[in-house]
């Protein structure tokens, strides 16, 4: 089994590229494996690790289609939606509350503070 280049941070030859750096020149790794990856050594802790991918072989990234987009904004628009009371909240719900803010807080004079 053949290991991995390892580079320290910033010491990496042009070439390669993070999935995020792809991603910021409208590239994706396009099936291939890690290429190399970068250590960031830290003083209490094992080093941050970034896996790097070759630019040469990316490919670029697949258009939105309109399929795609609807079911984004289907699932954008589940994200809004108060599982309790079942209304828009007009924000995405937190996860921390699971239901959006004036369920999670009810008022105690019983309005709703809409006005």
């Amino acid at each position: 089994m053949a290991t991995l280049p390892v580079y320290r941070w910033h010491l990496a030859p042009d070439g390669y590229a993070t999935r995020r750096q792809l991603r910021a020149r409208d590239l994706r790794p396009g099936g291939q494996g890690v290429a190399a990856q970068l250590e960031r050594p830290r003083r209490r802790r094992g080093p941050l690790v970034a896996y790097l991918y070759r630019v040469d072989l990316a490919k670029p990234v697949r258009p939105m289609t309109d399929a795609r987009w609807a079911a984004l904004a289907k699932a954008n628009t589940a994200r809004r939606v108060c599982p309790r009371c079942r209304r828009d909240a007009g924000y995405v719900i937190p996860t921390s509350l699971g239901i959006c803010v004036p369920c999670a807080y009810p008022d105690p004079d019983g309005s709703e503070g809409n006005t």
